[in-house]
């Protein structure tokens, strides 16, 4: 019995011993909370992932030491995909794509075009018509001063002079072909058409906004609104910052062309006559009803650049500003992709059925894949891609009063 007795205790104290040590464990670990994040049912959208990753603590080892500081998240501020709604992501630079206070001149021009118009201008037009200037006002006070009464009260009676006749005449034809010359391969170049793989913008003029279409990526379609001041909008309401752009040029729908890629300009209008203009592209198109008008350039600087319609259509004929971002082709690929739409020739994504027999299960499954790849609305249909929508302004499409 007392062997036992013993037996009983020495159970009793091991059993005891084991309980305090796996009670310690979880308080070890309780030292260092992890926090978890539930993973979502479906897939996260692509811009969004990094975001989660970033986001989630790292969990600590099983010594209990303190979790390694998260690794900070890439900075996309400049990524128009994160434009989803029409918030700037690009600002402006001083004196580059607007226009500047106290400045005289052109713009500085970011298109071949542009380059070669601001040199004819500086070099040959702007000289040439100072030199005019000033030779017709030395012979007009050398008239006056020759020819006054006091000097010549004798009047010559002279009506024919042929050498002043010649250079009189000839003169103006040099400074015409001067002027032409140059003038007329600047006006071809402007109407050259553009190659096969220009990206095509169609810009279509309304009163009193803009919508534009990207025939090749999908049928993209935007419409851009002047941006309202802070005291024209009701509280809650998007309104015009700096980082937006100047005064009555600044947009709540930019629209993004890609650098060093010819651009295809289409316009057009649903009313009266517009015209697209944007002076550091060199660029002036009418758009008129019921016909499309063609032009094409390449931006060779990134930036951001305004522009308005130059052609009076109505009473609120200021209220049309542009603004364009000129961004890399990787990055316009990547916005286009968010907006949507696809490059041009790029590949459809595709399902190899291993029965041989192609028929309506190698398309169930493709459409299993497709649907797959993007979140839906509902178990059955997929959901429809959605361009960049219009903000809170008030200025809605056809509805730019102030």
């Amino acid at each position: 019995m007392r062997m036992m007795g013993l037996k009983t205790i020495l159970a009793a104290a091991g059993l005891m011993l084991a309980g305090a040590g796996t009670a310690q464990a979880p308080a070890a670990n309780s030292a260092t909370p992890v926090a978890s994040t539930a993973a979502p049912a479906g897939k996260a959208p692509a811009g969004q992932a990094n975001a989660v990753a970033s986001a989630q603590p790292a969990p600590a080892d099983a010594a209990g030491s303190p979790a390694a500081s998260p690794t900070p998240a890439l900075d996309h501020s400049g990524d128009p995909r994160l434009a989803l709604d029409g918030a700037p992501q690009m600002t402006a630079t001083p004196r580059i794509g607007q226009p500047t206070d106290g400045v005289i001149g052109l713009q500085p021009q970011v298109t071949k075009n542009g380059e070669r118009a601001h040199n004819f201008h500086n070099k040959i037009l702007f000289p040439v018509i100072t030199a005019i200037c000033l030779l017709v006002l030395a012979l007009l006070v050398w008239v006056v001063i020759r020819f006054r009464a006091a000097a010549n009260p004798v009047p010559s009676r002279t009506s024919h002079n042929t050498a002043i006749e010649i250079v009189w005449t000839l003169g103006p034809v040099f400074a015409l072909l001067l002027l032409a010359i140059p003038s007329i391969g600047l006006l071809q170049a402007q109407f050259k058409p553009a190659p096969a793989n220009a990206v095509t913008l169609k810009a279509i003029g309304n009163q009193w906004y803009w919508s534009y279409q990207y025939p090749d990526h999908g049928g993209i379609e935007i419409t851009s609104n002047l941006l309202k001041e802070r005291e024209q909008v009701a509280a809650g309401e998007r309104f015009r910052t700096d980082a937006d752009g100047p005064r009555l040029l600044a947009v709540d729908n930019r629209i993004v062309l890609p650098v060093g890629v010819p651009i295809r300009l289409l316009t057009t209008a649903n009313d009266v006559i517009h015209s697209w203009a944007i002076p550091a592209f060199w660029i002036k198109l009418d758009a008129v009803p019921g016909r499309i008008n063609e032009t094409s350039f390449t931006i060779e600087k990134p930036g951001l650049y305004f522009g308005q319609c130059s052609e009076l259509c109505g009473a609120r004929h200021a209220y049309m500003p542009i603004a364009v971002e000129a961004v890399p082709p990787a990055q316009f690929a990547a916005w286009i992709r968010a907006k949507g739409g696809s490059m041009p020739g790029a590949a459809a994504p595709t399902t190899t059925a291993k029965d041989p027999k192609a028929g309506s299960d190698a398309a169930e499954n493709i459409a299993a894949a497709e649907n797959d790849t993007a979140p839906v609305e509902n178990a059955t249909a997929i959901a429809p891609a959605t361009n960049q929508s219009a903000t809170n302004n008030r200025t809605g499409a056809g509805n730019a009063g102030l």
